[in-house]
Parts: structure tokens; sequence; C-alpha cells
């Protein structure tokens, strides 16, 4: 099984997902060892089956999480839309959930409506017994906000600080990464996202600081390690 595979959720969010989307992802997950698979809302319930009977054929004892996205891509859902989306994703059995941040209120400057809104969903998501990556969208952030970012979700208590949606122009770096992890504490970990379609630079990330992987292109990835450099 590669090295790589742990790292990595295996995604699909686009919005034309259908289930036999769902369920290719899932069997790969199974079948290569990915962390998790990271799917549109709707399809959280149904990826939960189908890791389920993957597993069984696969004969994997090897738990494989779902993820999916809240307040996503944009972030600036009201905080009891991103509350009710995330009561839904707990009730459709998610894992992880991962949540955009209010991008409008970060360049206003507005940092006690983010902090405000993370408590209320962390809490949450924490009293449920799941996984909270908050997405902060480094591409578009100067260093000055994404240092921020660090400070102030990290005294919330987070699990990950996540890069990007990879929706904006400007996805995962090794520079961003570098500098989430020099302003972090060790128990918030690094999710890199957005553009990562190579094993080169998925081991450039976690090398900088990245703990998981966001990958569209993760099967490709695993293949090709060792034409990227044999990792």
């Amino acid at each position: 099984m590669s090295m790589l595979a742990h790292y990595i959720d295996h995604t699909i969010l686009k919005p034309t997902t259908s289930h036999i989307d769902i369920n290719k992802i899932c069997q790969e997950a199974v079948e290569y060892g990915f962390a998790a698979v990271c799917v549109p809302p709707p399809m959280v319930s149904f990826a939960v089956r189908e890791l389920q009977d993957a597993a069984e054929v696969e004969r994997s004892i090897a738990a494989v999480k779902v993820a999916t996205v809240i307040g996503f891509p944009f972030g600036y859902s009201v905080t009891a839309a991103k509350l009710a989306e995330v009561e839904q994703a707990i009730t459709d059995g998610a894992d992880e959930l991962d949540v955009v941040i209010n991008l409008i209120a970060l360049k206003a400057g507005d940092w006690a409506a983010l902090e405000a809104e993370m408590r209320v969903l962390t809490a949450r998501i924490h009293a449920a017994g799941k996984i909270i990556k908050v997405i902060i969208e480094t591409g578009v952030l100067t260093d000055e906000e994404i240092v921020a970012c660090c400070e102030h979700y990290s005294r919330i208590g987070v699990d990950f600080l996540k890069t990007s949606t990879g929706y904006a122009e400007k996805g995962a770096t090794v520079e961003a990464v570098k500098l989430m992890r020099a302003h972090l504490p060790a128990g918030v970990r690094i999710k890199a996202s957005g553009g990562i379609r190579t094993a080169a630079l998925a081991q450039q990330l976690i090398d900088a600081g990245a703990d998981r992987l966001g990958c569209s292109a993760s099967v490709e990835i695993i293949k090709g390690e060792g034409l990227a450099g044999g990792y």
C-alpha cells in the first residue's frame, strides 16, 4: 500500500456528482487505503453504505472515514444555516466536517463574528464525537490574515485548519502550509487541498507540515508516485 495513501481524503465535490461517482471513489478508497472520502452533503448517507459494502467485498478492516463540506464553497451562509448543515451531516453519518469560514467577515476584520460562529459549530461537532476541519481559503488571504486565522481558530480548539476549497484561483501551496505550521500549536493539524495533482507536490506539502491532503486525482497520484520521485 502506498505511503501517501493514508494522508489522502479522496474527494469529489463537483455539483454534478452522481451515485456512480460515489460508488467509484468509495471502492477506490478501500482498495488504496485512503484516509477518507470527501463527498457532497446529499451523498453522505449513500457513501457510508457504499464504504461498508466495499469493505466487505475487499475484506478490509481499515475504516475509511466519510467527510463532507459545510457552507461550501463560499462560506457566507449564516451561522444558523451552517449549523443545520452540520446537524444533517451528523445524522447522515459523516465522520469529518470541513467548514468554510465567512470570508466576508474576515475581510471586514470581524474576528468576533468569526470566532462566535466557529465556537458554535465546533462545540456541536465535537459533542457528536466528530472532527472539524476549518477551511480558510489561503489563496485569497494575505500572510497576516493566514496567521490571524491560525491564532483565532487554534484558540477555539478545531482539529484541522485546511488551506482551500479548490474553488478559488489558487489552491494549496507549500509556502502557505509552512506558514500555518509555524503559527499553529501541535494539536491543530493541517489539511492541504486544491490543485494537488502529483505525488511530488503531495510529498512537498507533507514535508512542509500537512497532515492530510484533499485530492480528486488521488488514484493518479498513487499510481504515478514512482514516476514523480519514488515516494
